[in-house]
C-alpha cells in the first residue's frame, strides 16, 4: 500500500469518431487526466464528421454560426449568420491541429466489432485499415462512441430507384463533379437539406422539380429571428481585436437561443405566438394560394425540426420551379412517377431524403449480456440520458437516444455530455473500478418518465419526423425532455445508484496507504482550506440564479460597433 488515496491507474480509451463529439471527448481527456491513453478511429480521410461529409449545394448549419462553437473557443471570422459547411469543417479541423490531437486520430480506420471481455473488464474492437483493407485489433478499458446521429445516410426506399437512366446522387454523398448546368433536376425531400439545396442549385439549371411528400415549417427570418446575412469586415475585425466583444455577443445570442424552449410546450402562449407568426412570415414569402395549402403545416410550429430556409419559399415560386406534391409511386429510367400515374422526366435526380436515424451502432457492438445492442435496440432505442445502454458496461455514446439535440442549443449539450463520461472515468481510474454499468431498471424508469412528458410537448403532434423514427405518431425517441439547460442540469451529478460497479479487488483498496498525494508532494501547501471567507460552493438546496445582465442587452452589443442590420435584427431575438 505504498500509494496514497486516489492514485491513477493507467487506462486506455477508444472514441469512434473525429467528428465535433469525438474531437471534443479527445480535448476533455487531455485536458482532465494524467495516465489516461486514447486513440480516435476515423472512418473518413479526415475529420470532422457531418462537415466533411455533406458539401452539397448550399449546406450550412441551422444554429446561428455564433452559437455552434464550444463554449471555450468562440470564433471571431465567421462570414455569416449561418456558416457554410466548408467553414465548419475549418473551424474544427483548427480545433484538432490547435490541440495537437492528429496524432492521437487515425482516419481511414472504421470501427467493425466490438465486444466486452466480462473476464478482464475490457472492449476488444477491430477496425478496418480502409488502406489497406486488413483488420486491426485494439482493445480499451473505456468505449467512446462518437458517430453520429445524421451521419449513415440511406437512399429512399421509392421503388426502382436505381433503374434511373440518369445521374443519381444523394445530398449526404454529394459529388463535386456533378454539373447541374443547364439541367432538369429533381428534388425529392423537403427537409433541411432539401430546403438548403433548391435556392442554391436554382441560378445553374435549366428547370428543377421538387417533389415534396408533406408540408414544413420554415424560419423564414431565420432562427430566433436572427436574419440571415454576410457579416462585415469591420465587424469581424472588432471581435478579431476585442474579445469582450465577441464574447458578448456569443452570450447574448445562446441567452436568447436558450429562451425559445416553451413554444415546445404545445398550449404555450409562446407556441401560439410563433405559430402565428410563422403563417404570416411564409404566406409573405410564398404570395401563392396554392402553394401555402401544400407547404405550410397545420401542426405545431417545432413538430419537425425548424430550419431558417434562406430563399426556400421564393424559390418554390420561380418560373423554374414545378412543385409536385405527394408520394412518390416509383422510380423509371427517366423519372419519378407519381400515384396518380403522371410521370416527371429529370436529368439529375437529387434524393435529400435523410439518414438512418434508429440510433443503432452500425457494427456488430456485443455487450455483458452477450448480446448485441442492435438486436437490443431492434423496436426501440433505449438509453439512459441519451449516454448509456443497459447491458454495456464502460460503454458511452454522444447523442444518444433523447439527447437535447433539438432542445436549444447542441454542443454545449454534447460538453455536458463529454464531462459526464469525464466523471465515470475518473471513477474507474482512481477507485479500483472494473466496469460500470447502467441497471435496466434506471432505463425502464427513465424511459417511462421520458413518454409520459412528451404526451404533453409538440413532437407528439401529427407530423412525420426522425425525432419519432420518420413515423407520425411513434414515440419520441430523439429528443431529450427539456430544455438544453435542463439537460445539463440533470448531468451535473452522476446518479451512482443508477449503475451497477464491479471491482478489481477489494473496494475500498483505492484508499492506499492512508495519506493523499497532496501530504506526499513535498512543497504543497497543506492548509489549503483555510480561507479568509466562505467562499465554497452551494451544495444544498439553495437556489443561485445568475441574472441576465447588462452585458446581454442590445445597448452594450452596439457599443461593440456590429453593424445597424446586426442591432436591428438583434432586437427581434
Amino acid at each position: 500500500m505504498a500509494n496514497p488515496i486516489n492514485t491513477n491507474r493507467h487506462i486506455r480509451v477508444i472514441i469512434i469518431g473525429a467528428g465535433a463529439s469525438g474531437l471534443l471527448m479527445a480535448y476533455k481527456l487531455q485536458r482532465n487526466f494524467d495516465d489516461v491513453e486514447f486513440q480516435i478511429y476515423e472512418k473518413n480521410s479526415d475529420i470532422g464528421g457531418t462537415w466533411y461529409e455533406n458539401r452539397y449545394p448550399g449546406c450550412a448549419c441551422d444554429n446561428p454560426s455564433h452559437t455552434y462553437v464550444w463554449s471555450f473557443d468562440l470564433n471571431p471570422n465567421w462570414s455569416s449568420t449561418y456558416a457554410s459547411s466548408s467553414e465548419i469543417f475549418e473551424y474544427f479541423k483548427r480545433f484538432q491541429s490547435r490541440l495537437n490531437l492528429n496524432e492521437k486520430t487515425k482516419v481511414a480506420h472504421q470501427v467493425v466489432a466490438a465486444k466486452w471481455n466480462g473476464e478482464l473488464g475490457r472492449w476488444n474492437v477491430d477496425i478496418q485499415d480502409i488502406s489497406t483493407n486488413t483488420i486491426v485489433c485494439d482493445e480499451c478499458d473505456v468505449l467512446v462512441n462518437a458517430g453520429g446521429i445524421l451521419n449513415a445516410w440511406r437512399y429512399p426506399a421509392i421503388p426502382g430507384l436505381h433503374d434511373f437512366q440518369g445521374q443519381l446522387v444523394h445530398s449526404a454523398a454529394w459529388d463535386p463533379n456533378i454539373d447541374l448546368t443547364g439541367k432538369h433536376v429533381g428534388l425529392i425531400g423537403n427537409g433541411s437539406s432539401g430546403i438548403q439545396i433548391l435556392p442554391a442549385i436554382l441560378p445553374q439549371v435549366a428547370r428543377c422539380t421538387t417533389f415534396i411528400r408533406g408540408p414544413a415549417w420554415v424560419a423564414v427570418n431565420g432562427l430566433s429571428g436572427f436574419q440571415p446575412r454576410k457579416f462585415e469586415t469591420h465587424e469581424k475585425d472588432r471581435f478579431e481585436k476585442d474579445p469582450n466583444a465577441l464574447h458578448t455577443f456569443r452570450r447574448w445570442l445562446e441567452h436568447n437561443a436558450n429562451k425559445i424552449y416553451p413554444l415546445f410546450f404545445a398550449n404555450s402562449k409562446a407556441q401560439q405566438e410563433a405559430h402565428a407568426l410563422f403563417i404570416s412570415s411564409m404566406k409573405d414569402a410564398l404570395k401563392n394560394p396554392s402553394l401555402e395549402d401544400k407547404v405550410i403545416p397545420s401542426w405545431a410550429v417545432g413538430c419537425r425540426r425548424l430550419t431558417p430556409g434562406v430563399g426556400y419559399l421564393e424559390s418554390l415560386n420561380d418560373t423554374k420551379t414545378t412543385v409536385v406534391y405527394g408520394e412518390i409511386n416509383k422510380i423509371t429510367a427517366s423519372g419519378c412517377q407519381m400515384e396518380d400515374g403522371k410521370e416527371y422526366p429529370v436529368d439529375v435526380l437529387i434524393c435529400a431524403t435523410g439518414f438512418d436515424t434508429t440510433f443503432k451502432p452500425r457494427f456488430p457492438l456485443v455487450g455483458s449480456n452477450g448480446r448485441q445492442l442492435s438486436d437490443d435496440w431492434k423496436n426501440e432505442p433505449r438509453s439512459y440520458l441519451g449516454i448509456a445502454a443497459a447491458g454495456y458496461p464502460n460503454y458511452y455514446m454522444f447523442l444518444g437516444p433523447n439527447s437535447p439535440i433539438g432542445n436549444g442549443p447542441v454542443l454545449v449539450g454534447i460538453e455536458g455530455q463529454a464531462d459526464y463520461i469525464c466523471k465515470h472515468i475518473r471513477r474507474i481510474q482512481q477507485e479500483g473500478i472494473k466496469s460500470i454499468e447502467v441497471t435496466k431498471e434506471a432505463v425502464d424508469d427513465f424511459i417511462e418518465y421520458k413518454d409520459r412528458y412528451m404526451k404533453d410537448m409538440v413532437w407528439n403532434q401529427d407530423c412525420r419526423s426522425w425525432y419519432k423514427a420518420n413515423t407520425t405518431d411513434g414515440k419520441i425517441i430523439a429528443l431529450w425532455p427539456g430544455s438544453t439547460l435542463h439537460y445539463i442540469e440533470a448531468l451535473r451529478h452522476v446518479r451512482y445508484e443508477d449503475f451497477k460497479v464491479q471491482y478489481l479487488g477489494n473496494r475500498f483498496e483505492y484508499l492506499g496507504n492512508g495519506m493523499t498525494k497532496l501530504e506526499m508532494t513535498s512543497d504543497a501547501d497543506l492548509a489549503y482550506y483555510i480561507r479568509q471567507t466562505d467562499d465554497a460552493p452551494i451544495i444544498g438546496s439553495r437556489f443561485v440564479y445568475k441574472k441576465a445582465g447588462p452585458e446581454l442587452t442590445a445597448i452594450n452589443i452596439a457599443a461593440a460597433k456590429v453593424s445597424e442590420e446586426t442591432k436591428t435584427n438583434m432586437s427581434h431575438l
